[in-house]
């Protein structure tokens, strides 16, 4: 039986035994890689937009309508980008994560449609995500395929454009992913939870009800499963439902009887007719209670009424 040889390309003599057909190495699995990366990881932050949309950010005014817009368009495109692997729309991906990061870091730095964002796991994560999302998809949109660009059309001079500059535009996405995660982790560090101090407390009316209110106006809520002595609520409830700081003082309109409790995380915090208070980082300004009514952190919320 004759020996079995590599298999040559290239004419003999031409140089002697030819050249060596080469099979795929590692680079011919990037695109696959990258289209599943990327539409994964849109899918992932659409997920936890979602979880935080249901469990508070719909009661925030324009925010939550928002959230709700990025989760049906990160659902979408992961959908579209691991099916298809469109360079378009893993360009619209990219986009989309890092706008969606920008607008996060808005909310931290000086506050967005009136909502000022508070630091927390979750937005953590759903940032780091974002950036990796980015990464990936930026480089997807930017890989060569193997058709190669459709012929005419702006989108096709726009994606010959861009391979023309692959090397440029990879770099770029690499730079701008490495600057926003720098950008991510220092707001992060920055970033706190909101004190609600105590101080004197007052009234506000909304619908027709009069509620109790700290000393800027901003309502006050009771926790469910609190009880007269203890907090329920601490951790990651705690930076969405600032616990009011006691003692506290009553101002006009308060009828009730304040007391102080101990929380379990050490600081002291005001109560009200046996109920401790708290605020909502969903409310930005007097008059609002979008708290109220909300089943979240394991019970319901409600704003307190003067008349306890």
């Amino acid at each position: 039986m004759g020996t079995e040889r590599p298999l040559l390309a290239g004419p003999r003599g031409s140089g002697g035994a030819g050249r060596r057909l080469t099979q795929p190495g590692w680079h011919a699995w990037t695109p696959a890689a990258l289209r599943l990366a990327g539409g994964g990881l849109l899918i992932a932050t659409g997920a936890i937009h979602l979880d935080l949309y249901l469990t508070g950010y719909r009661s925030v005014p324009t925010i939550g309508w928002l959230f709700l817009l990025q989760v049906i368009a990160a659902f979408g495109l992961g959908v579209v980008v691991l099916t298809s692997g469109a360079w378009l729309a893993a360009a619209a991906g990219a986009v989309l994560a890092l706008a969606t990061l920008g607008g996060y870091l808005l909310a931290l730095w000086t506050g967005l449609f009136g909502f000022t964002e508070v630091r927390t796991t979750a937005g953590i994560v759903a940032g780091v995500i974002e950036v990796t999302a980015f990464a990936a998809l930026g480089g997807l949109a930017v890989m060569p395929t193997e058709h190669g660009p459709a012929n005419g059309g702006a989108l096709a001079g726009l994606r010959a454009g861009l391979l023309g500059r692959g090397r440029v535009v990879t770099a770029s996405v690499a730079a701008v992913s490495v600057v926003a995660l720098a950008v991510l982790g220092v707001s992060a560090a920055a970033a706190g939870g909101p004190a609600s101090a105590g101080g004197a407390l007052t009234t506000v009316r909304i619908g027709g009800t009069t509620v109790l209110a700290n000393a800027k106006g901003l309502t006050l809520y009771w926790f469910a499963p609190d009880t007269a002595t203890r907090s329920a609520c601490s951790g990651t409830c705690a930076v969405y439902w600032p616990p009011v700081t006691g003692p506290a003082t009553a101002g006009p309109g308060v009828t009730g009887t304040l007391s102080v409790i101990r929380r379990s995380d050490g600081p002291a915090q005001a109560a009200y007719d046996g109920h401790p208070l708290y605020t909502y980082v969903g409310d930005s300004a007097p008059g609002q209670a979008n708290g109220n009514g909300l089943n979240l952190n394991g019970g319901l919320w409600h704003e307190v009424t003067a008349s306890g």
